[in-house]
């Protein structure tokens, strides 16, 4: 009797623990799981785009699969590429957490009218709609991140579509251009030496922003200590990558030349105030170091009536590298509530 309790037990464990192996094993086969096309590409779709001067391919890349979470990522810049978002991938998969690579307009593996008059906030509102709809997300499972320039975006997406999101991620830009132009003047250029402060200024207003100098002396002084937190001859393979391929016309149409606030057609943009009503969850990232003001992004996340806020405190523009931790520990904790 005692032997066959024994090899009751040793029979009990080893279902269990076989049950176990294989619900794991289940949950990694559906986040790798391939697509339902006939043939599989790494999970790339080209989505054309109507607009006002014809139609236009974008570009995705999904990684995972999950159908309760799946992050679409806008990059920054203007005029950047997904690219430099690929240490997402040392992260969210290993939480089950589906994400998609998405190539604006103008970037990187996207088409390029080469015609600034498309270079325009509501219509890439539209694009981004577009996009939601070829991918089928909906707000069960669809959350917007947008960091840089792609938190704009994300923002004024939320004001017009929320009702087709589950949640937002603002992560590292303020909800005001102009008080975004206020902070990098009265705060940022006094933190810089004054000698090369100067001598920037005089650029600046010389409109010589071509001058190799510029560079030369903002990315000792201005992107080392404010857009990534490494020597420059340290920065990930990514983000070099991605910001050689920079789309400049985009850049400067929407962005301005200077790197000391905002001038071109984003200079009045202002939803500060319209942020409370955005009533899905939202997370704000802000970094101490960051070209956006920490405080800003704070208050905005109380603004918010279903807002929270992350804090970087090791971390800049690109807080996704230079304080990794915090970053993904606090949007990995958001994304599973």
């Amino acid at each position: 009797m005692k032997n066959l309790f024994h090899t009751t037990l040793l029979l009990l464990s080893i279902t269990l623990f076989t049950s176990c192996k294989q619900e794991t094993v289940t949950i990694q086969n559906e986040y790798f799981a391939q697509s339902a096309d006939s043939i599989q590409n790494g999970g790339v779709k080209v989505i054309p785009i109507s607009t006002p001067k014809g139609t236009f391919n974008v570009w995705t890349k999904r990684i995972g699969n999950n159908p309760k979470i799946k992050v679409l990522l806008l990059n920054g810049g203007p005029g950047a590429t997904h690219e430099y978002f690929e240490c997402y991938e040392n992260f969210l998969p290993a939480e089950g957490i589906e994400f998609i690579y998405y190539d604006q307009l103008g970037c990187g593996n996207a088409d390029n009218p080469n015609d600034t008059s498309m270079w325009d906030l509501p219509r890439y509102v539209e694009e981004v709609e577009q996009v939601r709809k070829a991918l089928k997300l909906d707000n069960t499972n669809f959350y917007l991140l947008g960091h840089s320039w792609g938190g704009i975006l994300a923002m004024e997406y939320s004001l017009k579509y929320q009702n087709n999101m589950k949640g937002l991620i603002i992560s590292n830009m303020m909800a005001s251009c102009p008080e975004y132009d206020k902070y990098a003047n009265e705060v940022l250029a006094k933190q810089m030496n004054p000698e090369v402060l100067a001598e920037l200024m005089k650029m600046e207003a010389n409109n010589d922003f071509s001058n190799p100098r510029y560079m030369e002396l903002l990315l000792p002084n201005f992107y080392e200590k404010h857009i990534l937190r490494f020597p420059a001859k340290d920065w990930p393979e990514p983000v070099n990558r991605s910001f050689a391929k920079m789309n400049q016309s985009l850049y400067v149409t929407m962005q301005g030349p200077s790197e000391f606030g905002i001038s071109g057609k984003l200079e009045k943009w202002d939803r500060k105030a319209d942020l409370k009503n955005v009533k899905i969850p939202t997370l704000v990232i802000g970094a101490k170091h960051d070209t956006m003001d920490p405080k800003h992004m704070e208050e905005i996340s109380k603004i918010l009536p279903n807002g929270s806020y992350l804090f970087c405190p090791k971390g800049s523009h690109m807080a996704f590298y230079d304080d990794q931790k915090t970053y993904f520990s606090g949007l990995i904790s958001f994304l599973k509530k």
